[in-house]
């Protein structure tokens, strides 16, 4: 999930001038503003789902063995999903408004279905993570932004642990395994910490393979920001499994 290019995909060029320019770092930087402010609305709508009594009962329910999703809250849960993969089959040529309306949904349902983390661990625990996260994600986005070296070959098998990631997470769901729930766990965090800088370089290269074209640099942002925004929300919740304290 981490690679949006198909409303921007351009053949990339094999060499770009890598020097800083004041169109790049505007680029950049609205990739980052949309970022940080998506992460602050999520945030804004994991507390509201996990930590609003009313809001709550509409999501979530408690049964013996524990908490259990309620019809709106499994819809909420697979919102993020259902319009990443009906976005690639229904925006064939998209535009930087319908890609932006695009990011601002899945941040809003992505945030809203994160209100299980205030279920499970306490608030102290969460910011602390949440910190943790950004300064990680600092220091990554920072070195895919300013490294000379091709990610390009790691980006490959980056996407392909993200899908291991995803198998071996539903096999561990059937089942359940102490040993294999942290291998993914580690796998996680060393696999999302690559993707922030992979997806960094690719947007530094992308800014450079549009040539200036104002519909497509729109796309761009939203893809950007999206990409960087899932790997963040993966890395967190990663990271909370080594350094979440539990409520119980």
């Amino acid at each position: 999930m981490s690679d949006f290019n198909n409303g921007y995909a351009r053949p990339l060029p094999q060499t770009a001038d890598m020097s800083v320019d004041a169109g790049l770092r505007s680029f950049m930087l609205g990739v980052y503003n949309k970022l940080a402010l998506g992460l602050v609305v999520a945030a804004a709508l994991a507390y509201v789902t996990g930590n609003v009594p009313a809001v709550q009962e509409l999501l979530y329910r408690q049964t013996a063995e524990g908490m259990s999703l309620t019809f709106l809250g499994m819809a909420v849960q697979f919102a993020p999903l259902v319009l990443i993969f009906g976005s690639m089959f229904f925006m064939k040529n998209p535009t930087a408004q319908g890609t932006s309306v695009l990011y601002w949904l899945v941040v809003a349902t992505m945030g809203a279905s994160l209100g299980w983390v205030f279920l499970i661990y306490t608030g102290a625990s969460v910011a602390s993570t949440f910190l943790v996260t950004a300064a990680a994600f600092g220091g990554l986005s920072l070195y895919g932004y300013t490294t000379k070296r091709d990610l390009s070959p790691i980006g490959t098998f980056l996407i392909m642990g993200v899908i291991g990631l995803i198998i071996a997470s539903i096999v561990n769901m059937f089942w359940p395994s102490g040993p294999l729930y942290w291998v993914i766990s580690a796998a996680g965090v060393l696999i999302f910490s690559g993707l922030i800088a992979f997806d960094t370089q690719r947007l530094k290269m992308t800014y450079y393979a549009l040539g200036g074209d104002k519909n497509a640099m729109g796309v761009a942002t939203s893809y950007g920001a999206l990409s960087l925004f899932i790997n963040f929300v993966n890395l967190f919740l990663f990271l909370l499994r080594f350094m979440g304290g539990n409520r119980s």
